[in-house]
């Protein structure tokens, strides 16, 4: 096993006047660095493209992980799926990226626009065989990764993007190519990638889409451990113990809360000194201990992160607010939601006097869900977490 994983984003938009999207994305990792991603489009839109692009990439991922055959998978899809009473098909696209140990792409494909692959931000051509299965023309390929690589799959809905609206023949696959090299930088999450170019796709459709369109990116990338530390323990007894722990650990550190970085100061026999400057009047300022590499507040901070996670998972669109400012909460995004691949959490369970004043509106039992609930968000950005309560 190398040092090398999968960062996995995608974002999807309805096409407009459904409330339910024809696409659908499904992933599984597999451990070791794995990963199954599949892409399905559904025949027409709505419901009837809903359910056959959930049903396609539900039964390509799970057929796949069990090591069932391609072909095993495209007749059990055939054999499933509900056939369209106006058509007399049944009918879904796929795209299909297997990950094996981070190192290397196998690629299925089926009626959707072809995988566009970055590499240094320049596109690499890749070499392709078809076979035909079940009467349908599959295109497979290998290809060996490295580090930074970025695989972009899409819905037929990217390269339809502007038909009859901004461009008369709709955004041609070597144009969205264009868009990508100009737009690309190496420090982009995969989700990042797909939300700019699923905007452009919107923009260009006047925000009024005219077929589902979803972008889903795989970026390669090395592991990095990340370590956040939040509220003193319930004993203090523990104390050291919780702090030999977490600057034992490799990596990023980050101490939120202000009684939990005075214990980080006295443990590393560090002044603590405050910043005065307010970047953002809704955050508290941050402050600086030589050998941490972020100091924050506690409750008000973190629900700040809470907010920037569950939009991330959504429509992403507050990356702007969080993606470049420099009050405590936008950079613990940008530690947690870019930079880290494993995520170590060490949540001391004391309870604060302060926040036990009923005219305030935080108890203890806000501050752990809120805890709870950042840690759910990073694991479904695909995060791996680990929790140390003391």
């Amino acid at each position: 096993m190398n040092n090398l994983c999968t960062d996995i984003g995608y974002r999807s938009i309805n096409k407009y006047g459904e409330e339910l999207c024809g696409d659908h994305v499904d992933c599984i990792d597999q451990g070791n660095n794995s990963d199954i991603v599949v892409l399905a489009d559904g025949m027409g839109s709505g419901v009837k493209a809903c359910i056959l692009s959930t049903l396609t990439s539900k039964i390509i991922s799970t057929m796949m992980a069990s090591e069932m055959s391609l072909a095993d998978c495209v007749s059990t899809i055939a054999a499933t799926l509900p056939v369209c009473s106006q058509r007399g098909v049944a009918y879904s696209t796929f795209t299909i990226m297997h990950i094996l140990d981070g190192s290397e792409a196998e690629l299925i494909q089926f009626d959707n626009p072809h995988v566009i692959m970055l590499r240094e931000g320049k596109n690499v051509e890749y070499d392709e065989a078809s076979e035909v299965i079940g009467g349908k023309t599959i295109y497979k390929s290998r290809i060996r990764l490295q580090e930074g690589d970025m695989l972009v799959a899409m819905s037929d809905g990217a390269i339809h993007a502007g038909v009859e609206m901004t461009l008369n023949f709709g955004w041609l696959r070597e144009n969205i190519i264009d868009f990508l090299e100009t737009m690309y930088d190496a420090e982009f999450t995969a989700k990042t990638l797909s939300t700019i170019l699923l905007d452009e796709c919107n923009k260009l459709y006047g925000n009024k889409p005219g077929d589902d369109t979803t972008i889903c990116t795989v970026k390669i990338r090395s592991r990095s451990v990340v370590n956040l530390m939040i509220g003193p323990p319930r004993s203090p007894d523990d104390v050291n113990q919780m702090m030999s722990l977490f600057f034992g650990r490799q990596g990023k550190h980050i101490v939120c809360g202000g009684t939990t970085s005075t214990l980080a100061a006295e443990y590393l026999d560090k002044p603590i000194e405050t910043k005065l400057e307010y970047f953002d009047p809704e955050i508290p300022p941050i402050a600086e201990i030589d050998g941490v590499d972020l100091v924050t507040e506690g409750v008000i901070t973190i629900n700040k992160v809470l907010t920037y996670a569950q939009n991330y998972l959504e429509d992403n669109e507050f990356y702007t607010h969080w993606s470049y400012k420099k009050d405590g909460a936008s950079r613990i995004c940008r530690m947690l939601f870019e930079d880290a691949t494993d995520i170590n959490f060490f949540v001391g369970r004391a309870v604060n006097p302060a926040h036990q004043n009923p005219n305030l509106p935080i108890n203890f039992s806000i501050k752990m869900r809120l805890v709870e609930e950042l840690i759910g968000c990073l694991e479904k950005m695909g995060k791996k977490v680990k929790v140390n309560y003391f």
